[in-house]
């Protein structure tokens, strides 16, 4: 079957892999349909994420269908549509024994530190799947990126009264937007890109979006989804006194920490890392009901041999994408 190898940064090759065989107890057979294109993948592309090593088959944003099960799997039935939750945790360590999966200390996320989805067909375990027929391969596919928001924003535990600043409006910051308006929260989005800018406020009435700020306290909460250390840093000069700073974005570099801001204002420094099991049905309920919608959210689309040429465009600046699907076609 055929699949996309990043062999380099900056490298999609196109392989051929040994056909996917039938699922054993507690897996299940899918064939891959759609995928998310985040920034992990044009992190890894580029030669910045620190946990992917070459050569590496991406893909983690996965809508797919289910051809077969192995036995004990009840929940689902062949041609049952699915969003994949990509984190494969062990269960025993310390982390899972409390229930935050996330963090297994030996955490392995499809795509990152082993091979994804992107390919025909691949066997995972059925547990790490959410089938919702209601919605289509592209929203199913766009579901983990928003887990991550998800994730994020029950980590800051918003009150509804509480100032939210969300530094950076690419996909992982609209994750944390989506997610940070259901609280009720006053939000203000500060993002560099005009066309970034224009977004938000064409899809988001009622939160401020701004290109600067003073380095002087402007929110109780602030989220920073850009990845970049130097704003990592500026996010105790905007956090209020006793607030909460949640780092969503990720960086090779050492991020500054000004200790004596940090301790004057009694900060509390949170990281986020990817999502856990109860995230996915939660968003799928949300996308059905209509109060999260992703149809804006793709610009771009591609079919599976067209992402080689495609991708060395969509990672530019200035590029506009939002974000992009990979589209497989349908038996």
């Amino acid at each position: 079957m055929k699949a996309l190898a990043l062999t380099a940064p900056g490298y999609l090759a196109l392989i051929v892999l040994p056909e996917a065989t039938a699922p054993s107890a507690g897996e299940a057979l899918v064939a891959i349909r759609a995928i998310g294109i985040c920034g992990t993948d044009i992190s890894g592309y580029l030669g910045k994420m620190p946990f992917i090593e070459y050569p590496r088959i991406l893909g983690h944003e996965l809508g797919v269908e289910v051809l077969a099960v192995g036995a004990d799997v009840t929940h689902l039935k062949p041609g049952d549509r699915c969003s994949v939750e990509p984190y494969l945790n062990c269960g025993n360590c310390h982390a899972c024994r409390q229930g935050k999966t996330n963090c297994c200390e030996t955490l392995q996320v499809l795509g990152v530190h082993c091979d994804g989805g992107m390919r025909e067909r691949m066997i995972l375990p059925a547990h790490k799947l959410h089938p919702c027929n209601a919605l289509s391969f592209e929203q199913l596919a766009l579901v983990e990126t928003l887990a991550i928001g998800c994730h994020a924003v029950n980590r800051a535990v918003i009150q509804a009264d509480e100032d939210v600043l969300i530094i950076g409006a690419g996909p992982i910051g609209l994750t944390v937007l989506e997610f940070a308006r259901l609280t009720g929260a006053a939000i203000t989005v500060l993002e560099l890109s005009e066309t970034r800018r224009a977004f938000v406020r064409q899809h988001y009435s009622g939160v401020q979006v701004v290109e600067s700020l003073p380095d002087e306290p402007c929110a109780q909460v602030v989220f920073d989804a850009t990845g970049h250390p130097g704003s990592m840093a500026r996010t105790l000069q905007l956090a209020c006194f006793t607030g909460r700073i949640v780092y969503v974005g990720i960086t090779k570099e050492p991020v500054p920490l000004d200790d004596p801001l940090f301790h004057r204002r009694e900060l509390t420094l949170l990281a986020s890392r990817n999502a856990v099991a109860s995230d996915f049905p939660r968003i799928l309920g949300l996308i059905q009901s209509g109060q999260i919608d992703t149809r804006p959210w793709i610009t771009h689309r591609c079919d599976f041999e067209e992402l080689p040429a495609k991708m060395p465009k969509w990672v530019k600046p200035g590029s506009a994408v939002v974000k992009a699907v990979v589209l497989f076609e349908q038996d």
